[in-house]
């Protein structure tokens, strides 16, 4: 009998620090929860300041385990979600923020209205239609009746120019702040002149509006059906 004392001793301490264990996640997600919502305020907040508006916010906090890096108050990545956002009025798709090295203050769960995160770096993707592109491009190109779809991987572009009609294959690069594009496929039946005229004009680049958060333009690239825009931005700062 007395034997089996120690084991009924160590299953019921195995089973208390199971509990304990159990309960230390509850409370970390809950308090995760907790700052996470607080953080997507924030964000909606900020870019509201750059004219961004979106159907629907959310943070996800990564790294192990919530409260430990909160004691640290530092976060080595938060993820930012934005679905439909709209920037300067243009529809995109989905936007989403990579939050690098993200200092957030204990007085954040408690809603503290003089608590302010900071973040080091900021990589923002923000996935545009084609057709949005190309209304953006009409304007800086005056290219009137320009769509733009992708195809097997690929931008094509659709333009009337002096009567003839033109499908092109174009690459959009990133130039000075501007996305240039750049004819990469051109049929020889069209005249030399048009073909010119097409290239120069496409060329003339495109003038982005403001992009979320103040980031700066870094690469513009196709992603499945959409045109994905990579920017960046440093310093970065919510307030409640």
């Amino acid at each position: 009998m007395s034997s089996s004392r120690p084991g009924r001793a160590f299953r019921r301490l195995l089973i208390t620090l199971v509990v304990l264990a159990l309960l230390l996640v509850v409370v970390d997600r809950a308090a995760a929860y907790v700052a996470e919502n607080q953080l997507a305020s924030m964000a909606e907040k900020e870019a509201a300041q750059y004219d961004v508006r979106a159907a629907d916010t959310s943070v996800h906090i990564g790294g192990f385990g919530f409260l430990p890096q909160l004691v640290k108050e530092d976060f080595s990545k938060v993820t930012l979600t934005m679905k439909q956002p709209t920037f300067s009025g243009i529809p995109a798709e989905d936007l989403k923020v990579d939050l690098t090295d993200v200092h957030v203050p204990k007085a954040l769960l408690t809603g503290d209205r003089g608590a302010a995160v900071t973040v080091d770096s900021t990589a923002l993707r923000l996935q545009l239609a084609p057709a949005e592109l190309a209304k953006l491009a009409a304007r800086s190109t005056g290219l009137s009746g320009l769509t733009m779809a992708v195809v097997d991987d690929k931008l094509h572009a659709k333009l009337s120019l002096r009567g003839i009609n033109a499908d092109v294959t174009i690459v959009p690069k990133v130039s000075k702040g501007r996305i240039v594009l750049v004819v990469d496929q051109l049929s020889d039946s069209i005249p030399s002149f048009i073909r010119s005229a097409v290239k120069n004009q496409l060329a003339r680049g495109i003038v982005i509006p403001k992009l979320p958060f103040g980031a700066q333009l870094d690469q513009v690239s196709v992603e499945g059906s959409s045109v994905l825009l990579t920017a960046s931005a440093a310093d970065l700062k919510f307030n409640t």
